[in-house]
């Protein structure tokens, strides 16, 4: 894979490429994870959850139009400790039952290097933050520099699961839960 750096791509002028202004893409959720991981003493926990839906718009010429919004489905959540899995989707942390999904809307993106800072509205059990991920662009190696059809979306951040009222097990499991996105991303066309 070829990393994409957002002022790259302003630099080399793409809103004169085919894909110029606002493209709507599709996840590939077949090829795409939502990771995370927390500390568990000494070991982590590390699990996935199922993307249900995803909006994404990008606007190469202007990174301040680009927009996220995506959902997560809770009640599918996944933990490399079978207990952990059940735990994660009990009432004392995500509460799968009353909060079956897990969103994020997109407030801001700016371009920073090689690196974009998305920020938007992260809510889980029903209590909205504000949460700001890293993200790098890549596209296929051999490809083109001005095709922009498939691309990978590579994601990262950090909450910590109090601020949600996520506190179930806080004796054993970390505070503080990294995020870690793999999103294969197609144009619409």
């Amino acid at each position: 894979m070829r990393r994409l750096a957002i002022a790259t791509l302003l630099a080399f002028g793409l809103a004169s490429a085919p894909q110029a202004g606002t493209v709507a893409y599709r996840i590939d959720a077949a090829n795409s994870t939502v990771a995370f991981e927390t500390d568990f003493g000494p070991d982590l926990i590390t699990g996935s959850f199922p993307l249900e839906k995803a909006d994404l718009e990008l606007d190469f010429a202007n990174v301040t139009n680009c927009t996220v919004d995506v959902a997560l489905d809770v009640t599918g959540a996944a933990a490399n400790f079978p207990f952990a899995a059940q735990a994660l989707k009990g009432p004392k942390v995500l509460d799968a039952k009353d909060h079956p999904r897990m969103t994020f809307t997109s407030t801001s993106v700016k371009g920073a290097g090689e690196v974009a800072e998305v920020t938007g509205d992260l809510t889980i059990r029903g209590v909205t933050k504000s949460v700001t991920l890293k993200a790098q662009l890549f596209r296929p190696q051999g490809s083109a520099p001005d095709d922009l059809d498939h691309l990978t979306v590579k994601l990262s951040g950090r909450v910590n699961r109090s601020d949600f009222g996520a506190t179930g097990w806080a004796d054993m499991v970390g505070d503080e839960v990294r995020i870690l996105i793999t999103a294969r991303i197609d144009a619409q066309g």
